[in-house]
This record gives structure tokens, C-alpha cells and sequence, in this order.
């Protein structure tokens, strides 16, 4: 039985139909992934589902008792609540509650007054009577399983990490059914590759939508499609969708084809003139006006994005020569010791996890940053574009046209005079949305705008910072192709594996403590090098250890632990288990009814030991997981 299911559901805004008629059902354990081109109405149906879109026919069924939680594309809460606070707000009747036990619980560890203490008791008692004891330890639990600091005030985060908390709020809930919209938009490598491991422990139904290929490989049980406000099923995985959906795409050219011949000969026998009307019948009439109106109703597929960039002048041969660079911020080394060269035509990505100081690197290469040490050396004959992830070249007040063509209504592009409507519409903008305020547009489009306004430029160094965010796969692989043809030379920052693997030639790679690696290929080739690559010698000032990411792929051979080590590790269980049961018999004695009577001082010593076997337990697993990894 599933556990949700539509019938002949059908959506449009306007004149555009984005569902017309469609079905779906969804059983649990299945893991399907929504594919389409952008603007076909994928997140629409997430929110039809999740019941924020009434539809206009049609009906949705979930089975009673379901319970259906969704992440959005953006985020757009910008709220100064502590994390705790937000994730709790995924239980809508004792979040509340539990957000104020837990900030009632901070308080009293910093004032014992009497107020404190019998607001802390209230809430006790209103927790127990809403059965919310166990709610909280769920909230608790996310927090520890997604790595968040619940103290933490949420607009200090970065975009990945508040992704990362509206998860967790989304999953506080339990979920029968997830709905996950582009999860892994803003994430680095390592929390892509964690979501995905986390994901393939989910017990409910997921439903989600992406553009990252490996994640979609990796994840997909099924894979339904989205086009021309059809939606059809495709059960395996995603390479099995596309050999069976490039198989389709050629019988559906082939009948169109037919048709159109058919049609074209009805029209050229209708124009025949007196000699037609006399031998003419009202049934093949009214058979071509059918065939005209089957012709007019046809949604076509809509076409590619034609992406073009002007190369410009040749750069010198040498792009960048990095020696010996250090740069740091307060106290904290982003770049230590880093030398490189990059020459005319190289490709090179650059991974690292947020923060680690990508966004510094390509700074100082471009002399925006003068390093702490060391020195840069730029080549000549230089033209950049500047991809920026946040899109801050877009004004969000001006119109589509206005920002590519900066007020004029032409734009020049590889030598040839365009109307910037005919070269927008290459970027798939029609003309009535050329006027609308880029505020209108969706991510996907705002992407799309940035690229246009970026090619419209000649430019012999590229810099792209995250480019494939929001982009339908069709414009992914477009835009793959032409940097692979592209004769410049590229600096491309991006958290998306295959397209990291189908673009650069050598990758730059953080790992701790500022050191910056320097690998060929792209992001497979730099986990084999890695995996085969000896560690190297340990130096006084300049530590280096290995990447960050490394926990994603696991040793085939741990290392052999010192007989201090295995003597630990041996004792931990036992260690664990004390705390445990420690922490349990705290537990209930805090959750017991006259607790909150007892001495102030007998109260605080009880919730502290409390805090401090966790902050213990907490520090015995992160041991444990390190010694079973080879210490």
C-alpha cells in the first residue's frame, strides 16, 4: 500500500500548465529522484505535496497518520534564534515548549535564584504533561547526529550550515515521507558525500530533487521525470533513465515527424484550389482540422541553452606563479606555504570544505589579496570574468535585458553585432521576460542571466565559483562542453564531483592546517593519489595532515595501533557504558517529580554532573571512532 498517491492531479499559473493530469504513488524505503528541466514545475509538485499548493484538479491521498517534511531550495529564514530554537520549531505544538525548558535550563546555570528555579519547574511539569521528555531528547539527537551547535545563533551561520539546520528541523519530526529540494545546494564535498550516507539510512519514502549527477547515482532507487507537465516513471537507477529516456526522445522525433508530413500534405491538398473543391469531402476536412488542432496543442520540448564565449585575446603563457605564499586572518592560517604555477589552457579546480579559504586563493592569484609572505606573479595580457555563486553582479531592481546589455540593446559576442533579445534568447529568456525585475527570477534562471552576462564579455581567464547551482543537467552538461573546448584558462571552485571529473586538468586541494595540495585530474583521480600518496614527514612549522575529507573513504588497511593506544581502545566499551548509565540515573532523577524542591545547590551540582558525563561521553566516542580508524 503506499504511502501517498496522485490522481489526475493538474496545476498551472497563468496560461502554463505545470501538471496536467499526472499520477504518482510512493511506497516507503523508495528513494526517488524528480528530474526536469527548469521552470517545468518540479518544486510546484514538492509543494503539492507537502500541501502548500492546492491543486486545481485532481486529488492527493496520504495515508492517515503520515507524517511529511520538506527542505526548500533557498532558505529563506533569516531569523536571530539559537539553533536549538529552530530545529525544536520542527515540532509545531511542543517545540516551543522544549526550545523554553532549554533556554529556562541555560538560565539557571548562570543565576540560582528562586525565579529561575521555579520557572525551570513549570516548565518541567508542562513538559511532562504534554509527554515532551521524549521530544526533547529527539531534538537533542538530531542536533548531535547532524553535528550542529544548538547554542548557536543561526544567523551567524554560513549557507551550508543553515541548510544543514532547516534538515535537521525538517527530520526532528520523523518523517514518513522526506521531500528534499537541490540538499546539497551550498554544501562542500564532505557534507554532500554525509548527506548521502545519511540518506541512505532513512527509513521513509524520499523524494527529491537535484542536479548533482553522483549524488543522484548513488541515492536513486527510481527516477521520475517531469516534462511538458507529464510526469513518468522510471524505475532504476539514473543511468538507466537516460539509455531508456535517449531511446523515447528518438521514437517521439520519429512520430512528430510523421505527423508533420501527414499535415504538411493535407494543407498542400486544402490550397489546391477549384480542382481540390471538387473532389473535395467533408470528412478529410474536418480530419485536417483535427491534425491542426493536434498540431496547436503540441508542447514541444523546450530547446537548449546555446552557450558561446568570446575567448578575446591571447593571453602570455604564464598565468600565475605562486612561491612560497602565506596568508592568515587573526590568528588563523588560510594559506600556508603555498607554491604553484598555472599556465595558458590549464583547468583547475579547487575543492576544500566551506571556509577552508577558497574564495582567499583565488583572491590573492588575482592580486586583489597581498599575501603575508611570499609573492605571486601575474601573467599578461589578462581579460577575467568573475562568476560569483552569490550572484552579486545582478541587481536584483533591474530588468533581465538592462543586465546583460547594461542599458544599450545590443551586445557584441565573438566579433558579431546581437540584438540582446535574440542573444538572451539563446539563454532560453523569452521576450516577455525581458523586461521582468531579476527579483522574479528563479534560481535556476538567475544562473542562466550571470552566465549570459559573463559570455557576452571576451575573457581569456575564467574564474567560476560554484557555476552549476540551480542549473538543469541539460545546461550542465552544456556548460561542460564548452570549458572542455574552451581554450583559456580556468579556475573553477566546485562541490560537484562529475563535473569536477569532466572539466579540470590538476586540482588544489585544502587539507589542515592551510597546506593546499596540488593533485592531477579531477576529484577521483585526487582520492586515488591520495589513497596511494605515503604521508608525508611531519615539519615544525608547517604541520601537515591529511585532507579533511578524507573520513568520506574509508582504509582498506588501518594502521597498527601502539600497544598504549590498543589498551585504550580495549577499555573504552566499559568506560561508555558506565557513562551511560550514569548519565541515565541523572536523568531520572532530574525527571522526578520533587527534583525541583530539593537545595539549590544539590540541584546545580546534579544538573552540572549531568552536563559533564555528556561532555564525556561525547569525547569517548570521538576517541573510540579514532582508535577503530587506526588511531
Amino acid at each position: 500500500m503506499p504511502l501517498l498517491r496522485l490522481d489526475g492531479v493538474s496545476l498551472a499559473f497563468g496560461h502554463r500548465p505545470l501538471l496536467e493530469a499526472v499520477d504518482l504513488e510512493l511506497y516507503k524505503s523508495e528513494r526517488v529522484c524528480l528530474v526536469g528541466r527548469n521552470g517545468e514545475g518540479k518544486s510546484s509538485l514538492l509543494r503539492v505535496i507537502s500541501g502548500e499548493y492546492a491543486v486545481d484538479d485532481g486529488s492527493v491521498w496520504l495515508r492517515p497518520g503520515m507524517r511529511v517534511a520538506s527542505l526548500a531550495q533557498e532558505v529563506v529564514l533569516d531569523s536571530r534564534e539559537s539553533v536549538f530554537d529552530i530545529v525544536a520549531g520542527g515540532l509545531p505544538e511542543q517545540g516551543r515548549l522544549i526550545a523554553d525548558y532549554h533556554h529556562a535550563a541555560a538560565q539557571l546555570e548562570q543565576s540560582r535564584e528562586p525565579a529561575a528555579l521555579q520557572r525551570l519547574a513549570d516548565l518541567q511539569q508542562a513538559l511532562e504533561a504534554a509527554g515532551g521528555w521524549q521530544l526533547e531528547q529527539r531534538v537533542e539527537t538530531v542536533l548531535s547526529r547532524l553535528g550542529l551547535d544548538g547554542d548557536a545563533s543561526f544567523n551567524t551561520l554560513s549557507g551550508g550550515w543553515r541548510r544543514r539546520v532547516m534538515l535537521a528541523r525538517a527530520l526532528v519530526c520523523e518523517p514518513d515521507i522526506l521531500l528534499l529540494d537541490e540538499p546539497t545546494n551550498h554544501l562542500d564535498i564532505e557534507a554532500i558525500t554525509w548527506l548521502e550516507d545519511f540518506m541512505m539510512e532513512f527509513p521513509g519514502a524520499l523524494l527529491f530533487i537535484t542536479h548533482d549527477r553522483t549524488f543522484v547515482r548513488r541515492l536513486a532507487t527510481r527516477v521520475i521525470e517531469l516534462d511538458r507537465g507529464q510526469l513518468t516513471s522510471w524505475p532504476g537507477g539514473y543511468d538507466d533513465y537516460l539509455r531508456r529516456k535517449a531511446g523515447q526522445l528518438e521514437v517521439e522525433a520519429r512520430q512528430d515527424a510523421l505527423f508533420d508530413k501527414k499535415l504538411s500534405q493535407e494543407e498542400a491538398w486544402i490550397r489546391q484550389g477549384i480542382k481540390a473543391r471538387r473532389t473535395r469531402n467533408e470528412g478529410r476536412v474536418r480530419a485536417l482540422k483535427d491534425l491542426r488542432e493536434q498540431r496547436r496543442e503540441r508542447r514541444v520540448r523546450s530547446g537548449n541553452v546555446d552557450l558561446n564565449l568570446d575567448y578575446g585575446e591571447q593571453s602570455g603563457r604564464l598565468v600565475f606563479e605562486a612561491e612560497h605564499v602565506t596568508v592568515s586572518f587573526s590568528d588563523k592560517v588560510i594559506l600556508r606555504d603555498f607554491s604553484t604555477t598555472i599556465l595558458r589552457g590549464d583547468r583547475v579546480g579547487i575543492i576544500g570544505p566551506n571556509g577552508a579559504g577558497k574564495s582567499t586563493l583565488i583572491r590573492t592569484l588575482l592580486g586583489e589579496l597581498k599575501p603575508d609572505s611570499g609573492r605571486v606573479r601575474r601573467g599578461t595580457r589578462q581579460q577575467v570574468a568573475y562568476f560569483d555563486q552569490q550572484r552579486g553582479q545582478l541587481d536584483p531592481d533591474k530588468a533581465v535585458m538592462d543586465s546583460v546589455a547594461e542599458g544599450s540593446r545590443r551586445v557584441r559576442v565573438n566579433g558579431r553585432d546581437r540584438h540582446v533579445a535574440g542573444y538572451l534568447r539563446d539563454f532560453l529568456f523569452p521576450p516577455e521576460r525581458l523586461q521582468s525585475p531579476v527579483s522574479t527570477l528563479s534560481g535556476g534562471e538567475r544562473n542562466r542571466l550571470l552566465l549570459a552576462r559573463l559570455f557576452a564579455r571576451p575573457a581569456n581567464l575564467l574564474v567560476m565559483d560554484e557555476p552549476t547551482n540551480d542549473l538543469d543537467v541539460e545546461t550542465l552538461e552544456l556548460l561542460e562542453e564548452l570549458l572542455m573546448d574552451y581554450d583559456g584558462t580556468l579556475l573553477l571552485v566546485s562541490h560537484d564531483r562529475a563535473f569536477l571529473d569532466n572539466v579540470v586538468t590538476s586540482t588544489l586541494v585544502f587539507e589542515d592546517g592551510g597546506v593546499v595540495g596540488e593533485y592531477v585530474g579531477g576529484y577521483a583521480d585526487w582520492l586515488r593519489q591520495r589513497e596511494s600518496r605515503p604521508a608525508p614527514a611531519t615539519k615544525a612549522t608547517a604541520p601537515v595532515s591529511r585532507p579533511v575529507i578524507e573520513k568520506t573513504v574509508s582504509d582498506n588497511k588501518p594502521k597498527k595501533l601502539s600497544y598504549k593506544d590498543q589498551r585504550e581502545l580495549d577499555g573504552l566499551p566499559a568506560r561508555i557504558e558506565s557513562l551511560e548509565t550514569e548519565q541515565t540515573a541523572l536523568q531520572d532523577a532530574i525527571n522526578a517529580s520533587g527534583f525541583y524542591q530539593l537545595e539549590a545547590d544539590a540541584i546545580a551540582v546534579t544538573l552540572a554532573r549531568l552536563e559533564s558525563v555528556g561532555n564525556e561521553l561525547e569525547t569517548c566516542y570521538v576517541r573510540w571512532e579514532s582508535l577503530e580508524a587506526g588511531g
